[in-house]
């Protein structure tokens, strides 16, 4: 006769302990929160210049250096970064800001209201002077498509 006397025969009953793990739910919340706020944010502070630039459906490119950017206000004023520049200087400037990399990214951003054939020159100017790598800043649309 092999009865057990304990009943159910599982063996001693266990008491249940808390959950000793972290719960991280909390924190990727916050973390995604942050993540939007610096995404938000960090546009805004790339340059002082207020230029109202037209709009494009283009991807934007992502690359690892620091770009310079050559702004051209409506009144067709210049600016490198946030100082005011003449047309003569621009290319001195360039390359001491680029320390004389003919490759370093360079952004022109014109103004929507502004002549064509500014920007163009402008552009043809820092071509002229040696950089390969220039490329134009456009606003994208507020709406999708």
């Amino acid at each position: 006769m092999g009865m057990s006397v304990g009943g159910s025969g599982r063996g001693p009953r266990r008491k249940r302990r808390p959950m000793s793990d972290i719960n991280v739910t909390p924190l990727v919340d916050v973390m995604l929160v942050l993540l939007i706020i610096f995404m938000v944010t960090s546009p805004m502070m790339t340059s002082g210049v207020n230029v109202d630039l037209p709009k494009t459906d283009a991807k934007p490119v992502n690359s690892d250096t620091k770009p310079i950017t050559v702004s051209i206000k409506s009144d067709g004023t210049i600016y490198l970064g946030d100082n005011p520049v003449s047309s003569d200087q621009l290319i001195d400037q360039l390359k001491a800001a680029s320390e004389n990399d003919p490759t370093h990214r360079i952004f022109v951003r014109g103004d929507a209201h502004i002549d064509y054939g500014k920007v163009m020159q402008v552009m043809g100017q820092i071509t002229a002077g040696g950089f390969t790598h220039v490329a134009l800043l456009a606003q994208q649309p507020a709406g999708g498509h």
